[in-house]
């Protein structure tokens, strides 16, 4: 356990640097610079005190080891043991935890993207019911949510909707979980027999990076504007605010007319074109390190079935923990926290594996 105390100390050793840093007059000018600093600092919170607490203990099994030496301390000594003993075990299985690898990703806000699929109009429709979820997860974690591109479906729901989620507390690292194909079985309110149909909306879910962490070279963008078309406002179609911005070495693009200005939908379709771009670049080098995500369990693959939601049964499964839940109702109205929480429960449990072969 000596490199576990070691891993503790240089923890604590970051911490305080950061403790500096956030202090030096150039930083305090830098307010990206501070709240990345932040991030990290409420992360280093735990294995910090954490480091305290078994330093404490470590010293009081040292002198009670020592105490019983003494024939008269003897008893004493061996009741102090009995109680730290246990206690220390108890903590250093904690630390392992808090020591697993953090991605510093997870403490990003989030860009989610959703598409409606198989089926037609109810693929959309679900599309836009898995929005509707999502919105009410972020209410109900105080999390704020904002529209960035969307295509309604005439039917209802969306073809595509692309909108943002910030928060202060790693949404990223809840929502990433949510990459990939949801399968929906229910009877469309077109049909008259009363027949289910299988439908499916595609998750992604982006990192919201920011600016000064991933550059765009300016020369691989090709950025035109054209009139907003459909439903938004007396602005639409009177003036050139819509912007399109096509990435040309991987052909990603994007076109953001939800803003009222240009400017603003210019800096919209940048962070979602910085977000997808780093996705794919991110992607392209853990294929060639051999990372590829097959083991990943939020992996972002467009093409895993990861979820059912059966409305007939009230029932929803998660096909990549095997977890099945009758309470669909429910978490279409946003309780995602049972889904989640053994989802993030799943990719801790591999990392411990990892970190112990």
């Amino acid at each position: 356990m000596d490199a576990v105390r070691e891993k503790l100390k240089a923890l604590e050793e970051e911490y305080n640097g950061i403790n500096e840093q956030l202090m030096d007059p150039e930083v305090m000018k830098d307010p990206s610079r501070i709240a990345s600093l932040s991030r990290r600092q409420a992360r280093l919170n735990a294995p910090v005190e954490a480091r305290h607490q078994l330093m404490e203990l470590d010293e009081r099994i040292e002198q009670a080891e020592a105490m019983k030496n003494d024939a008269e301390m003897k008893e004493m000594a061996e009741a102090e043991l009995t109680e730290c003993e246990p206690e220390r075990e108890k903590l250093l299985e904690h630390i392992q935890h808090l020591l697993i690898p953090h991605d510093p990703e997870d403490d990003c806000n989030a860009i989610m993207e959703i598409r409606g699929g198989a089926g037609g109009d109810e693929g959309n429709i679900f599309a836009g019911d898995l929005y509707r979820m999502y919105t009410r997860y972020a209410e109900s974690r105080g999390w704020k949510c904002e529209v960035m591109e969307a295509n309604p479906s005439e039917a209802g729901g969306f073809s595509q909707i692309v909108f943002s989620i910030k928060g202060k507390d790693g949404v990223y690292g809840d929502l990433k979980f949510e990459s990939g194909v949801h399968r929906v079985q229910r009877v469309p309110k077109t049909e008259s027999q009363g027949r289910i149909q299988t439908s499916t909306a595609t998750v992604y879910c982006y990192p919201e990076i920011e600016k000064g962490d991933f550059t765009i070279d300016p020369d691989d963008l090709e950025i035109e504007t054209h009139r907003s078309s459909g439903a938004g406002g007396q602005h639409i179609n009177k003036t050139d605010s819509a912007v399109r911005i096509v990435h040309k070495p991987t052909g990603i693009t994007v076109n953001c007319q939800e803003g009222r200005s240009q400017i603003e939908n210019r800096e919209t379709a940048m962070a979602i074109i910085r977000a997808r771009v780093y996705a794919y670049e991110r992607e392209k080098e853990l294929e060639r390190a051999g990372q590829a995500r097959r083991n990943a369990i939020g992996s972002g693959d467009r093409s895993e079935k990861i979820r059912t939601y059966n409305y007939p049964q009230n029932r929803v499964t998660d096909h990549r923990i095997g977890l099945t839940l009758n309470k669909l109702d429910q978490i279409m109205e946003g309780k995602l926290d049972e889904v989640i929480d053994g989802l993030k429960k799943e990719e801790e449990k591999r990392k411990l594996e990892e970190a112990g072969s």
